[in-house]
């Protein structure tokens, strides 16, 4: 249960709040007094997608985001434009989380503008620019998703874990928070992308790694998997899954999930909601992983 985080929050509730019974959103500077353990964030891949929700998301709850992006400069300004507009703040960064100087210029450039990072959010992926059958698949695209998808979430959250462990740790003994964005393909098998798939099994598995090293230093570690979600990337299959969701229920919860559903489970992690899990996978899929007849 949340507390009052000072005066000026049990001024504001009582007069907006409380008595006049019109206060709808919460402003920023209600979280920021005290309430909002992850201020300063760093969001891979956020320029658009889920990666631009999640950093929307977590300004509403008065987070300053550092925006990564790999090449779309303007796509980037926008999403710092909606950040501001939803009453956070933060910069873009530029960077490709596959090469190994970029990941260490990402994790210096945001620990100088905040001072620390409370919270790390492997977001960037990207999907084969063909999808091709498990028998005639090349190895070139495995080596873009393995660089892209893995190995630079792997060694991004090494770096940035050495951060946290430099930082003091907050009121509740927390020197941080990590978030990895894999996916429903970390565990269903589509044979014409299985480089998409192995890379986000490996995920999964690099989530539980990292929890179980950082647990005894106060940095928890957790895994989200979304499910089918209106992007870029699904734009190109998506009368096939209007079908499948809408038609057929492959998913028992019958629309499209949202890069603002992923945000908001992020947000909940940011927020502290889960203090004592770490290793552990939010579902933000529909109800998809449900096993039914």
């Amino acid at each position: 249960m949340r507390t009052i985080g000072s005066f000026r929050e049990f001024w504001y509730r009582s007069y907006f709040g409380w008595f006049g019974g019109f206060l709808l959103e919460e402003p920023p500077w209600l979280v920021l007094d005290g309430l909002m353990p992850a201020q300063f964030a760093l969001v891979t891949g956020a320029s658009r997608g889920i990666g631009r929700g999640i950093a929307v998301e977590l300004a509403r709850a008065g987070c300053r985001v550092a925006i990564n992006y790999a090449g779309n400069a303007e796509a980037a300004a926008e999403s710092l434009r909606l950040v501001q507009a939803a009453g956070g703040d933060g910069f873009t960064v530029q960077g490709d989380v596959a090469v190994a100087a970029d990941r260490a210029r990402l994790v210096a450039e945001t620990a100088a503008k905040f001072g620390r990072i409370d919270l790390l959010v492997n977001n960037a992926g990207v999907g084969p620019h063909v999808r091709a059958d498990l028998l005639e698949a090349g190895e070139e695209s495995f080596d873009r998703l393995y660089a892209i998808n893995l190995k630079g979430p792997y060694f991004l959250t090494q770096l940035v874990a050495r951060q946290m462990l430099k930082q003091e740790p907050d009121a509740e003994g927390f020197r941080g928070r990590i978030v990895s964005i894999s996916s429903i393909s970390a565990y269903t098998a589509s044979v014409n992308r299985g480089d998409y798939c192995v890379v986000k099994a490996g995920l999964s598995m690099m989530t539980k790694l990292f929890a179980d090293r950082l647990a005894p230093d106060g940095i928890n570690v957790y895994e989200i998997r979304p499910g089918v979600i209106a992007t870029d990337m699904t734009g190109g299959v998506k009368e096939k899954y209007d079908k499948l969701i809408l038609e057929q229920g492959i998913t028992p919860i019958r629309r499209w999930g949202q890069p603002e559903d992923v945000g908001r489970a992020v947000r909940a992690i940011a927020e502290d909601r889960f203090p004592f899990s770490t290793g552990a996978v939010f579902d933000v899929d529909g109800g998809f992983h449900l096993h039914r007849l």
